[in-house]
């Protein structure tokens, strides 16, 4: 099938995939549509339409062809990887885990209840099968019988009890809000439990059941959590799925170890995964070319080495888009962007001399700019948190309406007004980046002291480091972001409401009410998206809340990545596995 075959295929799928009726709460599947062992594609592709997360790009990956593995690639043998733009993994128990870095290695450890190939069709994982109440409320899953622990623990309804438990207690996780839909858990025996939604939702098996970015239902041991204790059991969670954990000591390397009984026979085919924190874009270069690695994963590919790398012929450079934001963070708690209530209408703000200074660092960005000369041409000019994988929701109109469009005369007049005319007297500020994003950061203080003649000293952090003052609330601008963000809940409930899991968690609360941004309005429109039905209204309540966070400068929002995986050609990814954002090693192979 040649590619005008393809688009012509995939553009006859999203017709179909949209064409239901969005008053029924199913949003036109029937019963045995939804139920397992394995959702069809087409009642795949009609679920993440009906919740607005379905584009061309996402469907068009499903249509290739997926070629049979060469005989130049066997099973069996080592894979070294490079975990970019980090220096120590601080932990792998997904309760606490708040980084696409970590997510991408216990994806590969931990089994959830679903997980979702690279042709977009939710699959079981520890759910063998499962059926829908004709509402849409009751889930009633089977699961795998005779699975085993990574240590010999017997896996059973218990687990998936106490993970949700778990789960559930924000003192426990940080991802207790994923499942806030449900109602309850029910155990009906050994194999089978009863989950009863409070209101129908379309990205339940897909979003809130799967392994990876879900993560609250990433199913947990037990026996092990109690035997092993928290901090342990961070460092070499015990899980079910293809790999266990053989080695693991904060700042060193994370070794991953064929589990010999997986439940599926033919997976994985190596042997051994080896996980190697590399911080700073030389080492990483240096490790792939000299051949001391075969893979990158971890944080995203520093722009400049992406033509490197597509030049060297012994590299295989694969780059599709990516779904996720990165922004210029600023803590209002400074006081030159000092903003202690955003609940004012914007007007109001717009008088106040620290919103007047974060609303024109906003306006100073020149995204265009800063994606030619920090990326290379890899992003797309971002303006919230809803970025394009989203399909539906994505808003194009931003670009245009936001009160954060580039508007150099307009920034510099906002830092005059605010008292700072051609940036004179305004503090030099601190922009943290990881030692890896460095250069990225030096072109942002080069546009900020081009267009407001300010001066931002840009400061490296290693990545964990830079998390924890981020978290804490302990910074002046922070550049960073969110990867792996497939549903609004990802850009909304994770980042822009008031009790957001990434909204200073660990600040001086008694100092700081709130983290970097807090608004009502736009809390309850998140609140209320994620449990609309209808996705045209649930399109205009995520679409009003991005515009909320954006025009009142929750961040200054600078561009949505591509994910570009690098590995030797010796390597094999098969499509299966090559899933933006994520790293499944378990159908991996080597050239023999």
């Amino acid at each position: 099938m040649n590619d005008d075959d393809l688009i012509k295929k995939a553009q006859a799928e999203l017709k179909e995939a949209y064409d239901y009726d969005p008053h029924d709460p199913m949003f036109g599947l029937s019963r045995a549509e939804m139920s397992g062992p394995k959702l069809s594609r087409r009642a795949t592709l009609r679920l993440l339409a009906a919740g607005g997360a379905l584009s061309m790009a996402q469907v068009l990956p499903g249509l290739r062809a997926t070629s049979a593995l060469a005989a130049s690639h066997s099973g069996g043998g080592e894979l070294r990887c490079a975990w970019a733009g980090v220096a120590e993994i601080t932990t792998l128990d997904p309760a606490q885990i708040g980084q696409v870095l970590q997510f991408q290695i216990t994806s590969n450890v931990l089994s959830g209840l679903m997980h979702i190939n690279n042709e977009l069709v939710a699959e079981g994982d520890l759910a063998e099968t499962w059926d829908v109440s004709e509402d849409g409320l009751v889930y009633t899953i089977k699961l795998r019988e005779g699975v085993t622990f990574h240590n010999g623990d017997k896996f059973d309804a218990e687990d998936v009890i106490f993970t949700f438990n778990r789960s559930s207690d924000p003192e426990q996780s940080r991802h207790s809000r994923v499942i806030g839909n449900v109602a309850s858990l029910e155990k009906l025996n050994d194999y089978e439990v009863k989950f009863t939604l409070k209101q129908p939702q379309a990205s339940f098996l897909t979003k809130a059941l799967e392994r990876a970015s879900g993560r609250a239902m990433t199913i947990v041991s037990r026996g092990a959590l109690e035997q092993m204790g928290l901090a342990q059991y961070g460092l070499k969670p015990v899980g079910t799925g293809p790999f266990k954990i053989t080695e693991h000591e904060l700042g060193g390397r994370v070794v991953l170890e064929k589990n010999e009984n997986y439940w599926d026979p033919e997976r994985p085919a190596l042997d051994r995964v080896i996980i190697t924190p590399v911080d700073g874009t030389e080492p990483l270069a240096a490790a792939i070319e000299a051949g001391d690695v075969d893979y990158i994963g971890g944080n995203p590919l520093p722009g400049e080495l992406v033509d490197r790398f597509k030049s060297n012929g012994d590299l295989v450079v694969d780059i599709k888009p990516g779904p996720g934001f990165q922004s210029i963070w600023m803590n209002p708690w400074r006081e030159a962007m000092k903003v202690t209530d955003f609940n004012k209408p914007l007007d109001e703000l717009k008088a106040e001399n620290g919103f007047k200074v974060r609303l024109a660092l906003a306006k100073a960005l020149n995204r265009d700019l800063f994606i030619q000369q920090a990326l290379f041409g890899n992003g797309v000019p971002a303006y919230g948190s809803i970025n394009a994988a989203m399909g539906y929701y994505f808003d194009e109109s931003l670009a245009e309406t936001s009160e954060q469009a580039y508007d150099p005369e307009g920034a510099a007049q906002l830092l005059a007004e605010a008292g700072y005319p051609g940036g004179e007297g305004f503090p030099t500020l601190k922009l943290q980046t990881t030692p890896n994003t460095r250069r990225a950061g030096l072109v942002v203080a080069n546009i900020y002291k081009q267009v407001l003649g300010i001066n931002v000293e840009v400061d490296p952090k290693e990545f964990s480091v830079g998390i924890e003052e981020f978290q804490k609330m302990d910074f002046d601008l922070r550049l960073g972001g969110s990867g792996g963000d497939y549903d609004p809940d990802d850009g909304l409930v994770d980042w822009m409401q008031t009790a957001s899991k990434f909204n200073g968690p660990t600040r001086n609360k008694d100092e700081m009410p709130f983290g970097f941004f807090s608004e009502s309005e736009a809390d309850a429109l998140t609140d209320q998206q994620a449990v609309t039905a209808n996705p045209a209204d649930r399109k205009a309540l995520v679409q009003k809340a991005n515009k909320i966070t954006s025009d009142k400068v929750a961040c200054g929002f600078l561009y949505h990545p591509v994910d570009i995986l690098v590995h030797s050609k010796k390597v094999n990814v098969p499509p299966e596995s090559r899933i933006p954002g994520l790293h499944d090693f378990d159908r991996m192979t080597l050239s023999s």
